[in-house]
């Protein structure tokens, strides 16, 4: 995979997704933005395509719990479209 020095863009949905979670789980939502911001394929984000109804889109964990939702505009343009729980689509 190439490596993305990605500029992010946040969406709406994420923002207001984002404000719902509690504090540990928002810091760590920052740390892993941080680190896709350098490197979005870094290994320890588990960057990875989506299926099914989402199969247009990205995603890159946060933990083993919540993931982040996203979409490449170009080359070097990402948007944050949601963070979640995995489970809700599974």
């Amino acid at each position: 995979m190439m490596k993305l020095k990605a500029n992010v863009e946040y969406s709406s949905s994420f923002k207001r997704a984002y404000d719902k979670l509690d504090n540990t789980i928002s810091k760590k939502a920052e740390r892993r933005i941080n680190i896709f911001l350098q490197d979005s394929f870094d290994k320890r984000l588990d960057t990875h395509k989506l299926h099914g109804k989402l199969k247009d889109f990205w995603a890159f964990s946060v933990d083993d719990k919540y993931r982040i939702v996203f979409g490449f505009v170009n080359d070097t343009q990402v948007v944050l479209l949601d963070v979640d729980d995995h489970d809700l689509y599974r």
